[in-house]
């Protein structure tokens, strides 16, 4: 599936969300549409959970 259609699907997700329960809604569902993007690229290996929990000293010294 390309990332266009899911960019569709999650859009129109969003919109039902927040045409049928308010802006109460949309934010739930943006909120769990971000925490099921971060959890499917730990699953896929492009994230690895110290990406988060690093200081910003290491980041500076890895680049170097």
């Amino acid at each position: 599936m390309s990332m266009a259609m899911v960019g569709m699907i999650a859009g129109m997700a969003l919109g039902f969300a927040g045409y049928f329960g308010g802006f109460g809604a949309f934010l739930l569902v943006a909120a769990l549409g971000a925490v099921g993007f971060v959890a499917g690229r730990f699953l896929e290996g492009d994230l690895q959970p110290g990406d988060f929990f690093r200081t910003r000293d290491d980041r500076r010294e890895r680049r170097r």
